[in-house]
């Protein structure tokens, strides 16, 4: 009796768990003092993590430095200097044979040239070799562009001391055949411009020349036998040609250093009665669409029997966009013809 009255006086634990207060994931639900601990417990984890966190950003950002910015802009390539003009040719002249009685041209040019202010001297063929060895001594002294023009035998005699300079490395400008000799040789790979204006059923003349392989110049050949009145004895006496020439000397020191890379040889046979015109070569334009022969030969201002023969078609071949076209071409763009040809107005009269 004493002992069940012990046994009942024994406090109960009222939060003692039971099968019925279970939760439904078969864990006993924590009592407050349980569930405050659990709290904190985790804070004090969350804490920490977000410690460690910043730790190793904090590392990271360290041992990585922030990349610089890069510039995206490309620095822009130096501009090239300036073309400081060259000084003037020294201009070599030769006659054909009895020069004094068929070669007179090259006497009037001589003279036009001079006038002009140039260097210029005529000299007989029969001293080529010598004067040759005068203009590649002048030249090593004080450099200058070396311009040979010659006339029949003449014409040969430019070729051969070409040929003499290019021995040497020296450089030749311009070289101006009139109707040369047939045994007149190729053109050597140090002529930088040579033009050609000959007959090619000429006895007298009708050198044909062409250049060596592998030759980069600027090349242009004009055979101008379907002119009647032209023969041996006068081709070289045409004030126009004379004209032309005395420009393109003019011209020469203006000219900057060009690519010869797209320069193409030119080869006509011009029309009777056709004045001629000296270009220094021909260059590569593409066609585009609409283009006809006639409307590149007029953006161009060069005669449609050039683009004809330049690229053997005829005057009137479709083109098709994507093609090129050989057109001809100054080094030096004349003036324009409607520049030339207009009269400057005249005021008018006051009343």
């Amino acid at each position: 009796m004493r002992a069940a009255v012990r046994r009942a006086s024994v406090p109960v634990p009222q939060n003692l768990p039971n099968r019925w207060s279970l939760s439904r994931s078969g864990e006993a639900p924590a009592s407050r003092g349980g569930t405050a601990g659990l709290m904190i417990h985790s804070r004090r984890l969350l804490a920490l993590a977000a410690i460690v966190l910043l730790a190793l950003s904090s590392g990271t950002a360290a041992a990585s430095p922030p990349k610089s910015k890069t510039n995206a802009t490309v620095p822009a390539a130096p501009s090239p200097p300036p073309f400081e003009p060259l000084p003037p040719p020294k201009i070599y002249l030769f006659r054909g044979a009895m020069g004094p009685i068929f070669s007179t041209g090259m006497d009037r040019l001589e003279e036009k040239l001079t006038k002009a202010g140039f260097s210029a001297n005529v000299y007989e063929f029969t001293i080529c070799r010598w004067i040759g060895d005068r203009a590649i001594s002048s030249y090593k002294e004080s450099p200058a562009p070396i311009v040979l023009m010659g006339h029949s035998m003449g014409g040969l005699c430019s070729i051969v001391i070409s040929e003499m300079a290019a021995k040497e490395n020296i450089p030749i400008s311009l070289v101006i055949a009139i109707d040369p000799a047939q045994a007149t040789g190729d053109v050597p790979l140090n002529v930088e411009r040579f033009i050609n204006i000959f007959l090619s059923d000429s006895v007298l003349g009708g050198g044909d020349v062409v250049a060596v392989p592998g030759f980069r110049g600027h090349y242009a050949s004009y055979d101008l036998k379907r002119n009647a009145r032209v023969t041996h004895i006068n081709i070289e006496k045409s004030d126009d040609i004379h004209r032309q020439i005395v420009e393109m000397v003019t011209q020469l020191p203006r000219i900057p250093p060009q690519t010869q890379a797209d320069a193409v040889p030119l080869r006509y046979l011009v029309p009777a009665d056709t004045l001629v015109e000296l270009w220094d070569s021909g260059v590569r334009v593409p066609v585009r669409r609409g283009d006809t022969m006639e409307s590149i030969a007029a953006a161009n201002r060069v005669p449609l029997w050039t683009l004809a023969q330049s690229n053997s078609l005829p005057e009137n071949a479709q083109l098709t966009p994507g093609q090129t076209i050989i057109v001809p071409r100054h080094l030096t763009p004349p003036e324009p013809a409607a520049a030339m040809a207009t009269p400057p107005a005249t005021p008018a009269a006051r009343r």
